[in-house]
């Protein structure tokens, strides 16, 4: 094992110590954003990282690269960027400007807002990866509600069921299925009659054959004297009708139908003055 002077003679070792000396050492960001106390430093480190930035997200647009690669990728921009994140806080900090507010806004290589949940971002092939893409897929919109205006725009008497019969299609069904149900009534009143028959015997049939003869017939000895005015003979035989209301007689008639025509004459021809001496003289006279 080498001694530590034979160590400090090796190339590496000299090539190093002439790089001290004339200061041309590459300083190393520091690992905490508070350690650094100089405002153009801070600067510098925050350019420095953004400047990472550009290269992965170039480098992560490759989608040949693989699913871990581009997973490892989309990691580290992320660390770069809260990384960023801290730095700016501590040039905020120094008393330079606040780029939480006035930076630009993170933006892929389409010029559109990088997507992603709060804290974490996807970029370039990340966003097509397994379980990535269904995070951004928007769920379609709702239809937009018609306003009632717009519903009544539709309504007509189609829609009422009005014009139901104009295509010829309805009524023939329709004629169609009444007579269906006609001789179905008939049918059942049929062998409703023909059962009674059967149970009850001969006398029955022939006193419902009379009841059925005679349903608006009226007994004699029922009618009154004002009923016996709406009688009226057939052609037939005798049928009685009974008329529910006083019918004046033709004298009553001609009467009403001159008194009527007097009012006429005297509401034409006669003024309000001279009708209100005709009532006076009327009342006075007793008429």
């Amino acid at each position: 094992m080498a001694r530590n002077a034979e160590k400090a003679m090796t190339a590496l070792a000299r090539f190093r110590q002439a790089q001290l000396e004339e200061g041309k050492v590459k300083e190393r960001r520091p690992f905490l954003a508070s350690e650094c106390n100089e405002l153009p430093k801070a600067e510098k480190w925050r350019r420095q990282i953004i400047s990472e930035i550009s290269k992965k997200v170039a480098q992560i647009q490759n989608a040949g690269l693989g699913e871990f690669k581009i997973r490892d990728l989309n990691d580290e921009i992320n660390k770069l960027l809260r990384e960023k994140g801290h730095w700016e806080v501590r040039i905020k900090e120094l008393g330079g400007p606040d780029y939480g507010k006035v930076g630009p806004k993170m933006l892929d290589h389409e010029g559109k807002e990088v997507p992603g949940n709060r804290g974490y971002k996807y970029f370039g092939a990340a966003k097509d990866l397994p379980g990535v893409r269904e995070l951004f897929e928007k769920e379609p919109a709702p239809p937009p509600r018609k306003t009632r205006a717009e519903l009544m725009k539709d309504i007509d008497a189609e829609y009422y069921g009005y014009r139901d019969e104009d295509d010829g299609v309805l009524v023939p069904l329709e004629q169609e299925y009444e007579k269906e149900a006609i001789a179905e009534a008939v049918a059942k009143w049929k062998a409703e009659k023909e059962a009674r028959l059967a149970g009850g015997g001969g006398g029955d049939r022939e006193e419902e054959d009379e009841e059925e003869e005679h349903i608006y017939a009226v007994q004699a000895d029922e009618q009154s004297d004002e009923e016996s005015r709406g009688q009226e003979e057939g052609e037939e035989g005798i049928q009685t009708f009974i008329a529910h209301v006083p019918v004046p007689s033709q004298k009553e008639i001609e009467e009403a139908l001159v008194r009527r025509k007097k009012m006429e004459l005297l509401q034409k021809y006669a003024s309000e003055s001279l009708m209100a001496q005709s009532e006076e003289a009327k009342a006075l006279l007793g008429l």
